[in-house]
């Protein structure tokens, strides 16, 4: 059966990469003539639009490619290997598309408010910039609505909030939808199916765009503190909603890419239709309405907010402090509003303005949210706990991932490449140890393997008394 589908898969890898041809050559002869008949931009279009058909083209080859290779190796020992790199080449693409966006939105916002308005500025324009970097001098300037006649090569900042939210989903696949039951469920928490899992995550994301769009359409949008009130309160709701449904880490990934996912529809919903929009009405001579550039400037002011938070829940999702404290949606409250107070003071900043509370206010709250999760502190430790004590709990709860020879369902290869194969291997880890079993108890993963409380304390026991193989 496998054989076959890894047939058709490459069959089908062999038509499209026919049709792209084909298309590529009636493309070319197409802009060919119209470049021969003066339509520059017609021109321009027809390039344009055989390029987005190549990357699409080829992303979907590669993801045949990926599928097909899948197939082959899925139940060998090959299966692990792949998955691993898979998380490799999607988070790398991720990161650097990632930011590539967000270095755009932050150098746009500076420019928004580091504009000169005043001084010896043209009628027709809004302000402008001098600035020097990289050995250059570079003068930009902004126009109130559009200039009389658009640029013929005008560039679109849009594809790298594309590809950063695509990278991002299939990662989002890959670590949490394709293991769901070990990485995304935690049955401790809610009993349900890997598919109702993936189900309500995908479907979290529409939800979440469909009220902030509700919410970005009533009078609270031009009360800026009434909406931001508004808005903090139903992402809290939302935190909560995920630490009731997934395991917890898998509830701060859902938590981050439910902000990227509203941040990539204002994008694909909002601010390019807008921007089109305005050029087509430039390019047709007819009147520009000024409210499409607001909207759309405030809904790229939105998305400013919401990389800190974005960024911070990311980063957390790897640090156990965070996401292994017992109430975790508080601590996304508490990064998701600490993170855009310093976001709101940069800004401040960038138009000249001096606030004193802001970035006090905002590192205290950060503060705040590392002080609460802090662990209790351990009670003393009664007796004298030895190595083989300590190894057989480690061999009934934690070998079946943390092996060479993994024999565990879900996991065929280490996690993170942490085995505890031999007594060294063990006392190296042993601040690794303390902190994921012990401190913030958050492995093993959903507790998979019943680890008890007294197990976990007799672990501490013996790191705090020098862990000895003795």
């Amino acid at each position: 059966m496998t054989g076959i589908i890894l047939l058709v898969v490459l069959l089908a890898i062999l038509i499209m990469l026919v049709v792209m041809t084909y298309f590529l050559r009636t493309v070319k002869k197409t802009a060919d003539e119209e470049e021969e008949n003066g339509d520059t931009d017609g021109r321009q279009e027809s390039v344009l639009s055989s390029q987005n058909f190549i990357y699409t083209a080829i992303v979907l080859t590669i993801v045949s490619m990926v599928v097909a290779f899948y197939l082959t190796v899925k139940g060998t020992v090959w299966e692990g290997h792949l998955m691993e790199w898979l998380n490799i080449v999607i988070r790398l693409m991720h990161i650097t598309f990632g930011i590539a966006w967000i270095g755009a939105s932050f150098y746009f916002v500076f420019l928004e408010n580091a504009l000169n308005r005043t001084r010896d500025v043209r009628d027709e324009l809004a302000g402008n910039l001098w600035a020097v970097h990289g050995g250059g001098f570079y003068y930009l300037e902004k126009y109130k609505v559009a200039p009389k006649e658009i640029p013929k090569h005008l560039h679109w900042f849009k594809y790298e909030a594309y590809f950063t939210w695509l990278s991002g989903f299939c990662l989002l696949f890959v670590v949490y939808y394709f293991n769901a039951s070990a990485l995304l469920i935690d049955k401790n928490i809610l009993d349900i199916t890997p598919l109702q899992g993936i189900a309500i995550g995908v479907g979290s994301f529409v939800v979440a765009w469909i009220i902030y769009g509700f919410l970005c359409k009533t009078a609270l949008v031009k009360k800026g503190i009434w909406f931001t009130l508004v808005g903090f309160v139903i992402a809290v709701g939302f935190a909560y909603f995920y630490s009731h449904v997934f395991s917890a880490r898998a509830a701060y990934i859902h938590f981050g890419a439910m902000l990227g996912s509203i941040m990539v529809a204002n994008v694909f919903f909002v601010i390019i239709p807008s921007q089109k929009a305005m050029v087509k009405a430039a390019k047709e001579g007819k009147p520009l309405d000024p409210s499409l550039g607001k909207h759309a400037g405030l809904r790229s002011l939105h998305n400013n907010y919401f990389t800190l938070p974005v960024l911070f829940v990311m980063i957390s999702n790897h640090f156990p402090s965070t996401f292994g404290y017992e109430y975790p949606w508080l601590i996304l409250a508490i990064i998701t509003l600490g993170t855009a107070g310093v976001k709101h003071y940069l800004n401040l900043k960038e138009k000249g303005q001096l606030s004193v509370w802001v970035m006090p206010f905002s590192v205290v709250v950060l503060l705040a949210g590392a002080f609460i999760s802090a662990p209790e502190k351990p009670g003393a430790c009664s007796t004298t706990i030895s190595f083989p004590e300590v190894n057989a709990i480690i061999q009934k709860r934690c070998v079946s991932c943390h092996s060479s020879k993994p024999t565990d369902d879900v996991y065929t290869a280490a996690p993170n490449g942490v085995m505890y194969d031999t007594p060294e291997d063990i006392v190296k880890k042993k601040d690794l140890i303390m902190q994921r079993v012990v401190v913030t108890k958050t492995m093993p993963q959903n507790n998979k393997t019943n680890i008890t409380e007294k197990e976990r304390d007799m672990i501490r026991c013996w790191i705090e008394q020098g862990a000895s193989l003795k």
